[in-house]
């Protein structure tokens, strides 16, 4: 980044699936100072997954007040706060915006009955002519698997009542935690994207679709008011600037989904320029200058950063997160943070590329892109009796690449073009063995961004200097702190086995239908966060 100031900063929020960060980020993207907290999400079985949106805020404002004690930033350099993060999940809040319930994540299935009633089908599980009045409009529709914020408010109006009856607002996290920062309830186009009530052709329109929220049975009256993308929604009250230990009056600028951010933090601003997380999750994303939706592989583009301009949504229900289940589950290690996933790395490099021909399919939430199916469940194949611990490990990392080739082959075909290079964020992207089996993998150029792990934090700091006219696009330069080439012998066996990737999802989709009509929940209701590899 070049001659933009470099004494102004962002007090910048990044809500993960696993873990919260706060930081003072410069408007180029220096970060200061962060601060890290791990998060518990509940999953009692039922298809729910939770977590207490009340948690988030008592982990940010001591988050916050830690930051700012260490004096790296003094207030008067703060010129603006905003928030990034996971995004098609529900917090349910009171006039004040407060908490009433706990926040249904996006991950969270149990409206799936009334979602189904209301969209499914026969085509890829959607009734076409019912889909076509949304996919028209939002690009879009609601899933039949109820993970998203309609089905969230069908479950919450059938099956909680009292929460529902609580409730003033119906918040994304990133529009939460604006709220408890403003007292102002407001969304934007980007994100309440997932909820599919809102007219993606025009979002220049600051309404909800009457239609739309006619068909889906919610009422868009405790849906917040949206404003302009990159807008201020308001300033820091004095409760929350005393919770927080920043200057009150500090304006606070429109939330964003990790996806969007991420624009930002890889620098991919211009259209086709694609970035891959292996995050708790990994996506694709990458800003093109249309809406489209390829309904078959559930993915489609949103509205983006600017007039004119989309980004592309997917997603992996687990891409990261598999190693860590790995090590928790499989390898029962204690969560001991960081040096977790160092002597994962470290023991996967060990195996020759193919892991002894064990193949790993990751899917072990379900997935989403290039398939929606929630009952997909995850699986090692290929095992003998010399299969090691070791093969196991390596067998996760190229699951994960396998996966993210599938979906990147898709990504390919939605774009119209081939994505080469492609940017790589996220906690996975630490690893130089990871990044060169996705280049590998994929056969494309992986350009790692520096710190890739804090590319959403340092992306929304971006993003609000560019919204306050402090920064210019033109001057957003974010360096790559290393090049990643396909090797030709690692990628002939790679791509040998990937032959059988897509196969066995095919091959195994009726039975996971069949086996999840009699899942039985997890006991412990809890799934720990424990090390921290991804995100």
């Amino acid at each position: 980044m070049t001659s933009v100031p470099q004494k102004q900063y962002v007090l910048t929020v990044d809500l993960g699936s696993t873990g919260l960060k706060v930081g003072l980020v410069s408007l180029t993207g220096e970060i200061a100072r962060c601060e890290f907290a791990l998060l518990t999400t509940r999953r009692p079985g039922g298809g729910a997954s939770t977590q207490d949106a009340g948690e988030w805020w008592r982990l940010l404002t001591e988050a916050a007040r830690r930051v700012m004690a260490a004096g790296a930033v003094r207030p008067d350099q703060l010129v603006a706060a905003s928030c990034t993060g996971q995004w098609a999940s529900t917090v349910p809040v009171d006039a004040a915006g407060r908490p009433v319930g706990d926040c249904l994540l996006y991950d969270d299935t149990r409206g799936a009955p009334y979602s189904r009633a209301l969209i499914a089908g026969p085509v890829a599980g959607f009734a076409p002519r019912n889909a076509l009045a949304w996919v028209r409009r939002t690009g879009g529709a609601p899933s039949p698997s109820g993970a998203d914020p309609i089905g969230h408010l069908l479950f919450l109006r059938h099956d909680m009542p009292e929460v529902y009856a609580a409730a003033r607002w119906f918040l994304e996290p990133v529009d939460y935690l604006t709220m408890r920062m403003t007292g102002v309830a407001a969304a934007t186009h980007a994100s309440m994207t997932a909820a599919w009530l809102t007219d993606n052709r025009r979002p220049d329109v600051l309404r909800y679709d009457a239609d739309l929220a006619r068909r889906a049975g919610v009422d868009a009256g405790r849906l917040p008011p949206l404003c302009p993308i990159g807008s201020v929604v308001g300033t820091v009250t004095g409760h929350a600037a005393g919770e927080l230990g920043v200057p009150e009056g500090l304006p606070v600028v429109t939330g964003l989904p990790d996806l969007h951010a991420a624009v930002c933090g890889a620098g991919t601003l211009d259209d086709f320029q694609a970035h891959l997380a292996i995050s708790t999750t990994s996506w694709i994303g990458l800003s093109v200058p249309f809406k489209k939706t390829d309904v078959l592989r559930s993915i489609a583009s949103v509205p983006g950063l600017s007039a004119g301009s989309y980004v592309v949504a997917n997603n992996h229900e687990t891409g990261g997160r598999c190693l860590q289940w790995l090590n928790e589950t499989v390898l029962g290690a204690p969560a001991t943070g960081d040096s977790d996933y160092e002597r994962l790395v470290t023991r996967a490099a060990a195996v020759p590329p193919g892991s002894h021909g064990v193949l790993f399919t990751p899917w072990l939430d379900g997935e989403r892109s290039p398939v929606d199916d929630r009952d997909a469940r995850a699986g090692f194949h290929n095992l003998s009796l010399t299969t090691t611990q070791d093969d196991l490990i390596r067998a996760v990392l190229e699951g994960v690449a396998y996966n993210d080739r599938w979906l990147h082959e898709a990504v390919e075909r939605f774009a119209g073009r081939r994505l080469d290079p492609i940017r790589v964020i996220g906690g996975g992207a630490r690893s130089d063995l990871w990044c060169q089996i996705h280049a590998d993998v994929l056969g494309r150029t992986v350009e790692r961004v520096a710190d890739p792990i804090n590319a959403g934090l340092r992306g929304q700091a971006v993003f609000a200097g560019l919204s306050l006219g402090a920064v210019r696009r033109e001057d957003v330069r974010i360096g790559v702190d290393r090049v990643f080439r396909p090797d030709p012998s690692a990628a002939a066996e790679y791509e040998r086995l990937y032959r059988e990737f897509p196969g066995l999802y095919q091959s195994q989709r009726r039975m996971f239908r069949r086996l999840a009509r009699g899942r039985v929940p997890d006991p412990s209701g809890l799934t720990p966060a424990g090390a921290r590899p991804p995100r």
